[in-house]
């Protein structure tokens, strides 16, 4: 393109990628181990290995990384967590921090 052609850039645009969100769920009391798993394979979409692994980790750490995401899509993660464990009367928590 020429230097003084009409459709030349004067700024560079400078894209950044979006934030992203570390999704984690913590440990409980109550919630049976096969209900995690089960959360982890259909709302994380988990291998039944990797769920149970994940599942452990929980259990022994107090809390398990379920996936990065774009802050949108990990609030969608946390509030489905929240509902379906609401539904199935478990008190299962899902948090979200910034990677």
């Amino acid at each position: 393109m020429a230097p003084n052609s009409e459709y030349e850039l004067k700024d560079a645009t400078l894209l950044s990628y979006p934030k992203k969100y570390k999704v984690f769920l913590l440990n409980d009391d109550y919630t049976a181990m096969e209900f995690v798993v089960e959360i982890l394979t259909t709302l994380f979409h988990k291998s039944t290995e990797e769920a149970e692994k994940i599942m452990l980790e929980i259990h022994k750490k107090d809390k398990g990384l379920c996936g990065v995401f774009t802050h949108e899509i990990a609030e969608t993660k946390v509030m489905q967590v929240f509902k379906k464990a609401k539904k199935s009367g478990y008190p299962l928590k899902a948090t979200m921090e910034e990677e």
